[in-house]
Parts: structure tokens; C-alpha cells; sequence
């Protein structure tokens, strides 16, 4: 993927666009919302299991996709 010399490259030219100040605040916002995509596939995925299991005669169909 990256060697070391392009990394330090890419946080070169991140500091110079968003100032040494605005890194951590963007590195937060980002981890938040990694968060909160994390905690969305989670509720989907626990939403899909009530679906299958509330439901007994399609408990041996297979589930469909959705849109």
C-alpha cells in the first residue's frame, strides 16, 4: 500500500491543507463516524435476525434482499 516516504508525504500535505490545529479535530469527527457506521450494520444486522425469527413461516425460505 503506502512505504514510509509516502506516508510522511500524505501528513505533509494534510497539515499544510487543514493546519496543525484541524487534524485532531478531523481525526475525532472521523472516528465518530466510524463509530456510528459500525453501530448501524450492527442494529441492521440484529434487525434482519428479528425479522427471520418473529416471522415462522418464513423461518425456512430464504431471506430477501432489500432495497
Amino acid at each position: 500500500m503506502f512505504s514510509g516516504n509516502e506516508w510522511i508525504i500524505v501528513v505533509i500535505v494534510a497539515v499544510l491543507l487543514f493546519g496543525g490545529s484541524q487534524i485532531p479535530k478531523l481525526a475525532r469527527s472521523l472516528g465518530q463516524a466510524q463509530k456510528e457506521f459500525k453501530k448501524g450494520i450492527a442494529d441492521g444486522q440484529a434487525e434482519d435476525e428479528d425479522d427471520t425469527t418473529d416471522d415462522p413461516k418464513s423461518a425456512g425460505s430464504k431471506p430477501t434482499n432489500r432495497k
